[in-house]
């Protein structure tokens, strides 16, 4: 394994052996934000956040029986140049991806940067999110 991640570990032991390396793939792209996250596993998901605040939590890694996918939890507020963010819920927005070699790293890295600098935004209440938008 990489770097010491007893969730990221954990995870990784309950899923299908096959996405082990692009999940590898997509925690490396994550941590080389620089972000100090704090990782669990939250709503079955391999998640990311800081101040070990789950409740408004930065990014989360999924994998379902066919693709995986990185989750950002305000992923509306992200800009999205490339049109690769999924809408989800009215604030989650998904990058999926269906082979490691879909992972473009430095891509991940960025968008994973930006939801970090966009925090305080992730957090303001509705009204203040609308204009921002």
């Amino acid at each position: 394994m990489d770097n010491e991640n007893p969730a990221r570990d954990a995870y990784l032991a309950g899923i299908d052996p096959a996405f082990v390396p692009a999940v590898l793939a997509l925690d490396r792209a994550v941590m080389a934000a620089g972000a100090p996250f704090d990782v669990a596993i939250k709503y079955k998901m391999l998640t990311y956040t800081l101040n070990r605040d789950f409740r408004h939590w930065i990014c989360a890694i999924d994998v379902t029986r066919k693709a995986f996918h990185l989750r950002f939890l305000y992923g509306v507020l992200l800009d999205d140049p490339r049109g690769i963010l999924r809408a989800g819920t009215s604030t989650l927005k998904t990058i999926d991806f269906k082979s490691i070699e879909d992972i473009d790293p430095q891509l991940v890295t960025d968008y994973v940067k930006e939801a970090v600098s966009r925090l305080d935004d992730f957090k303001a209440q509705p009204e203040d999110r609308k204009q921002k938008q």
